[in-house]
């Protein structure tokens, strides 16, 4: 037996086999480091860099836990046995999916918990009894203030990505949550650092806890190649955003705003770059619609925001390009760690228009990265070797035209009752006479009651007002970043939710 496998770090046969039956054989270093402490009962601070298996780390002791204790054949509604707090909904999928292979090695139940979507189905599993509670911290407490769940039953907590949490805003409803679980239950904290409060989460929640740093806070993976691209303009930046975006692999380029990485993605798909989005904007159905594709390859490129830089952990990503750099360090840590993983190698590129050179010039300092700048064009030797073989064209599919508003069907409102007044002005049958503010049948040609003829302040086909303007559009880029035109108003202010 090897001094580092799992059955020599103590943990059960049951999940050992269920490890191996997932291809994954010997420990990463900071399982071997955790895994003796975790599986004893003891609190654990975990420091370690994204993609360093912490996931496992904490879910191996958890399941361990919970099913030595035959925790299925006592299950209570409502009140699970284990709870997992994490910052985004794709992070608490992703623990969920590998989670779920060692629950199912003894029977146990999770569910996963986040807003974006219909509650129904979260609230259904609560009541049939859940041993495992994978969720971010906004719906957990909505549905805690709703009386759907009860933490009182809980026996071991995991914090995970708690710096991301604070980040977020989230730590006063991370305190208000973990203050209902029973103190006495084991508690695991894990987080690249402990600023911003999370050393308050320390202090508060862990005790006599072991901590283990795997990596400084502030290291990059040594599989990663970082480069720098210089280019002098805005339109020699957008052309080699193409070009590195063409090649066959896996590829992520994050932007500053939701309506650059929707733009973006649109721009990639219109050139025979299939890209899907991923922001905060979008509906949950849409996300896991999105995230599929580009983990099935359908897609070859995602374009995101820093909503996704932590909660996006799909296989094989050859490449990430910071089209619009970071403000922090953390965040280009963040970023750049969707690649490299699990000992693989990886590319990192940050595109520099002139006047970010200075800002980037900082940015990898604090971040520790040395890296010597190149000036590039789309057609530099350097930018071929990087993008390698380039994939085939992919002819975009139509898409449908998305109405503006104000535009929408000629200016005519499409809804069931307006169907039927319609109706009636043009010779339907089945609708009601038109009447008069007095009840009394209205002569022909006169308004209905409320004094007003359809679409005559619309602009509609019917009515004689001016046409709905069509959207302002002026280019911005972010501080000057990327140099698309974004349309004002509606769109920038739409749904700005948390992501829990």
């Amino acid at each position: 037996m090897s001094e580092n496998s799992f059955a020599a770090l103590g943990v059960p046969a049951p999940l050992v086999a269920a490890l191996a039956a997932q291809g994954i054989d010997a420990p990463f270093p900071i399982q071997v480091d955790t895994l003796p402490d975790t599986l004893s009962g003891r609190d654990v601070l975990g420091r370690g860099k994204t993609g360093s298996g912490k996931t496992l780390a904490f879910s191996i002791p958890m399941v361990a836990r919970l099913g030595g204790k035959l925790a299925g054949g006592s299950r209570r509604p409502n009140r699970p046995l284990a709870l997992i707090l994490a910052p985004t909904r794709e992070l608490a999928t992703q623990i969920t999916v590998a989670l779920t292979p060692l629950a199912d090695a003894y029977g146990l139940k999770s569910t996963t918990i986040f807003g974006g979507v219909s509650q129904q189905r979260q609230v259904a599993a609560l009541k049939a009894g859940v041993d495992i509670v994978v969720a971010c911290p906004g719906r957990l407490e909505d549905l805690m203030k709703q009386g759907f769940v009860n933490l009182d039953s809980v026996e071991i907590s995991i914090l995970d990505e708690a710096d991301h949490m604070a980040d977020l805003g989230f730590l006063p409803v991370v305190t208000r949550i973990m203050d209902k679980t029973p103190s006495t239950g084991q508690r695991m904290l894990f987080s690249a650092t402990l600023d911003n409060g999370v050393d308050k989460l320390v202090r508060r929640y862990l005790h006599n806890e072991v901590l283990h740093s795997v990596d400084e806070a502030t290291s990059h993976v040594s599989a990663m190649t970082h480069h720098v691209f210089e280019v002098d303009s805005v339109e020699s930046k957008r052309l080699l955003i193409e070009k590195l975006a063409s090649g066959q692999g896996r590829r992520i380029l994050f932007m500053r705003t939701k309506h650059h990485a929707k733009k973006l993605a649109r721009q990639l798909t219109d050139s025979g770059i299939p890209a899907v989005d991923l922001h905060g904007n979008l509906s949950q159905v849409a996300r896991d619609r999105n995230l599929a594709a580009f983990a099935a390859g359908t897609s070859r490129v995602l374009v995101a925001t820093d909503v996704a830089a932590r909660g996006v952990h799909v296989d094989d990503i050859e490449l990430v390009i910071h089209v619009d750099p970071p403000a922090e360090h953390k965040a280009y840590l963040h970023r750049s760690g969707r690649t490299a993983r699990a000992g693989k190698e990886g590319e990192v590129v940050t595109l520099v228009l002139p006047e970010q050179r200075k800002d980037t010039a900082q940015l990898l300092r604090k971040a520790a990265i040395t890296v010597t700048p190149q000036r590039v064009t789309a057609d530099s030797p350097a930018v071929i070797a990087l993008v390698g073989e380039v994939a085939e064209y992919v002819k975009p599919q139509p898409r449908a035209a998305e109405p503006v508003r104000g535009q929408s069907q000629g200016g005519r409102s499409q809804g069931a009752n307006a169907q039927r007044k319609r109706a009636g002005r043009e010779g339907g049958g089945d609708a009601a006479p038109r009447r008069d503010r007095n009840g009394r049948p209205a002569a022909a040609g006169a308004p209905a009651a409320g004094g007003r003829s359809g679409g005559a302040r619309r602009g509609g086909a019917t009515g004689g007002g001016r046409p709905a303007a069509a959207p302002r559009t002026y280019s911005t880029s972010t501080g000057g970043n990327s140099g698309y035109a974004e349309q004002s108003g509606g769109e920038r202010r739409q749904g700005r939710r948390a992501q829990g």
